[in-house]
Protein backbone atom coordinates (compact mmCIF):
# COMPACT_ATOMS: atom_id res chain seq x y z
CA UNK A 1 0.00 0.00 0.00
CA UNK A 2 2.83 2.40 0.89
CA UNK A 3 4.61 2.04 -2.46
CA UNK A 4 1.44 1.87 -4.58
CA UNK A 5 -0.69 4.64 -3.04
CA UNK A 6 1.17 6.73 -0.48
CA UNK A 7 4.39 7.46 -2.41
CA UNK A 8 2.68 8.72 -5.63
CA UNK A 9 0.18 10.78 -3.62
CA UNK A 10 2.92 12.41 -1.53
CA UNK A 11 5.06 13.07 -4.61
CA UNK A 12 2.27 15.11 -6.22
CA UNK A 13 0.99 16.70 -3.00
CA UNK A 14 4.37 17.75 -1.56
CA UNK A 15 6.18 18.25 -4.87
CA UNK A 16 8.95 15.68 -4.36
CA UNK A 17 10.97 14.98 -7.51
CA UNK A 18 12.53 11.72 -6.37
CA UNK A 19 11.00 8.68 -4.67
CA UNK A 20 13.82 8.73 -2.13
CA UNK A 21 12.70 12.19 -0.91
CA UNK A 22 9.32 10.83 0.18
CA UNK A 23 9.28 10.29 3.97
CA UNK A 24 8.54 6.84 5.36
CA UNK A 25 7.77 5.26 8.71
CA UNK A 26 11.04 3.92 10.12
CA UNK A 27 9.81 2.31 13.36
CA UNK A 28 6.98 2.14 15.85
CA UNK A 29 7.76 2.02 19.57
CA UNK A 30 5.25 0.95 22.24
CA UNK A 31 6.20 2.03 25.75
CA UNK A 32 4.67 1.49 29.19
CA UNK A 33 6.02 3.11 32.34
CA UNK A 34 5.49 1.17 35.57
CA UNK A 35 5.18 4.27 37.75
CA UNK A 36 4.27 3.50 41.35
CA UNK A 37 3.98 -0.23 40.52
CA UNK A 38 7.70 -0.56 39.75
CA UNK A 39 8.29 -2.92 42.69
CA UNK A 40 5.30 -5.21 41.97
CA UNK A 41 6.51 -8.19 39.91
CA UNK A 42 2.91 -9.30 39.17
CA UNK A 43 2.15 -5.91 37.58
CA UNK A 44 5.37 -5.95 35.54
CA UNK A 45 4.63 -9.44 34.23
CA UNK A 46 1.05 -8.43 33.32
CA UNK A 47 2.32 -5.39 31.39
CA UNK A 48 4.89 -7.49 29.52
CA UNK A 49 2.24 -10.11 28.71
CA UNK A 50 -0.15 -7.51 27.25
CA UNK A 51 2.65 -5.86 25.23
CA UNK A 52 3.64 -9.20 23.74
CA UNK A 53 0.00 -10.02 22.93
CA UNK A 54 -0.49 -6.67 21.19
CA UNK A 55 2.73 -6.75 19.16
CA UNK A 56 3.72 -10.39 18.85
CA UNK A 57 7.20 -9.53 20.17
CA UNK A 58 8.82 -9.90 23.58
CA UNK A 59 9.15 -6.53 25.35
CA UNK A 60 12.41 -5.19 26.77
CA UNK A 61 12.56 -3.94 30.35
CA UNK A 62 13.81 -0.36 30.66
CA UNK A 63 16.06 0.12 33.68
CA UNK A 64 16.66 3.27 35.71
CA UNK A 65 19.95 4.95 34.77
CA UNK A 66 20.39 6.63 38.14
CA UNK A 67 18.83 6.66 41.59
CA UNK A 68 16.23 9.32 42.43
CA UNK A 69 15.22 9.30 46.09
CA UNK A 70 12.10 11.48 45.63
CA UNK A 71 10.63 8.90 43.24
CA UNK A 72 11.94 5.93 45.29
CA UNK A 73 13.89 4.66 42.28
CA UNK A 74 17.22 2.84 42.49
CA UNK A 75 19.76 2.55 39.70
CA UNK A 76 19.17 -0.62 37.66
CA UNK A 77 15.56 -1.01 38.82
CA UNK A 78 12.99 -1.75 36.05
CA UNK A 79 10.87 1.37 35.43
CA UNK A 80 9.17 0.47 32.15
CA UNK A 81 8.86 -1.90 29.22
CA UNK A 82 9.01 -1.19 25.50
CA UNK A 83 8.72 -2.93 22.14
CA UNK A 84 10.21 -1.64 18.86
CA UNK A 85 8.54 -2.74 15.63
CA UNK A 86 10.15 -2.48 12.19
CA UNK A 87 9.44 -3.83 8.70
CA UNK A 88 6.33 -5.85 7.82
CA UNK A 89 5.34 -6.35 11.47
CA UNK A 90 5.35 -2.55 11.91
CA UNK A 91 3.03 -1.97 8.93
CA UNK A 92 0.76 -4.79 10.12
CA UNK A 93 0.53 -3.15 13.56
CA UNK A 94 -0.18 0.30 12.07
CA UNK A 95 -2.97 -1.11 9.91
CA UNK A 96 -4.50 -2.84 12.94
CA UNK A 97 -4.12 0.34 15.01
CA UNK A 98 -5.91 2.51 12.44
CA UNK A 99 -8.69 0.12 11.39
CA UNK A 100 -9.49 -1.79 14.60
CA UNK A 101 -8.06 -0.19 17.73
CA UNK A 102 -8.78 3.53 17.32
CA UNK A 103 -12.48 3.04 16.50
CA UNK A 104 -12.82 0.91 19.70
CA UNK A 105 -11.68 3.79 21.94
CA UNK A 106 -14.58 5.31 23.88
CA UNK A 107 -15.64 8.81 22.70
CA UNK A 108 -13.13 8.75 19.85
CA UNK A 109 -13.23 11.88 17.70
CA UNK A 110 -9.87 11.55 15.97
CA UNK A 111 -6.29 12.01 17.10
CA UNK A 112 -4.67 15.36 17.76
CA UNK A 113 -2.64 16.87 14.90
CA UNK A 114 -0.56 18.72 17.54
CA UNK A 115 1.43 15.70 18.80
CA UNK A 116 4.27 15.91 16.26
CA UNK A 117 7.81 16.78 17.27
CA UNK A 118 10.02 19.02 15.13
CA UNK A 119 11.32 16.06 13.06
CA UNK A 120 7.90 14.71 12.01
CA UNK A 121 7.62 11.90 14.59
CA UNK A 122 4.19 11.33 16.12
CA UNK A 123 3.32 10.18 19.65
CA UNK A 124 -0.06 9.15 20.97
CA UNK A 125 -1.17 7.62 24.22
CA UNK A 126 -3.90 5.24 25.30
CA UNK A 127 -5.34 5.46 28.83
CA UNK A 128 -6.09 1.74 28.86
CA UNK A 129 -4.96 -1.25 26.84
CA UNK A 130 -8.51 -2.63 26.53
CA UNK A 131 -9.02 -0.95 23.14
CA UNK A 132 -6.69 -3.46 21.48
CA UNK A 133 -8.58 -6.49 20.08
CA UNK A 134 -5.91 -8.96 21.32
CA UNK A 135 -6.69 -8.16 24.96
CA UNK A 136 -9.65 -10.36 25.98
CA UNK A 137 -10.86 -12.52 28.83
CA UNK A 138 -9.00 -12.71 32.14
CA UNK A 139 -6.13 -10.43 31.05
CA UNK A 140 -8.55 -7.57 30.35
CA UNK A 141 -9.94 -7.37 33.89
CA UNK A 142 -6.71 -8.19 35.71
CA UNK A 143 -4.62 -5.03 35.47
CA UNK A 144 -5.47 -1.92 33.45
CA UNK A 145 -2.60 0.30 32.33
CA UNK A 146 -1.94 2.91 29.68
CA UNK A 147 0.60 2.84 26.92
CA UNK A 148 2.36 5.24 24.61
CA UNK A 149 2.91 4.68 20.89
CA UNK A 150 5.58 6.61 18.99
CA UNK A 151 5.61 6.50 15.19
CA UNK A 152 9.12 7.50 14.03
CA UNK A 153 9.35 8.81 10.46
CA UNK A 154 12.13 9.93 8.14
CA UNK A 155 10.30 13.26 7.59
CA UNK A 156 12.24 16.48 8.03
CA UNK A 157 9.38 18.69 9.29
CA UNK A 158 6.06 18.48 11.14
CA UNK A 159 4.14 19.15 7.90
CA UNK A 160 5.88 16.29 6.06
CA UNK A 161 5.19 13.89 8.94
CA UNK A 162 1.55 14.97 9.08
CA UNK A 163 1.11 14.50 5.32
CA UNK A 164 2.66 11.01 5.51
CA UNK A 165 0.47 9.81 8.37
CA UNK A 166 -2.64 11.35 6.79
CA UNK A 167 -1.94 9.38 3.59
CA UNK A 168 -1.46 6.22 5.65
CA UNK A 169 -4.98 6.70 7.03
CA UNK A 170 -4.47 8.17 10.51
CA UNK A 171 -7.78 9.79 11.58
CA UNK A 172 -6.69 13.31 12.54
CA UNK A 173 -9.40 15.56 13.92
CA UNK A 174 -10.05 18.93 12.38
CA UNK A 175 -8.31 21.88 14.06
Amino acid sequence: MYKEKVVPALKTEQGYRNIMQVPKVTKVVLNVGFGRHAKEEKYIEAVERTLSQITGQKPVRNLAKKSISNFKIREGQPIGASVTLRGPRMYEFLDKLITLTMPRVRDFRGISPESFDARGNYTLGFKEQLAFPEITGVDANDIIHGLEITVATSAKTKADGHALLKQLGFPFRKK
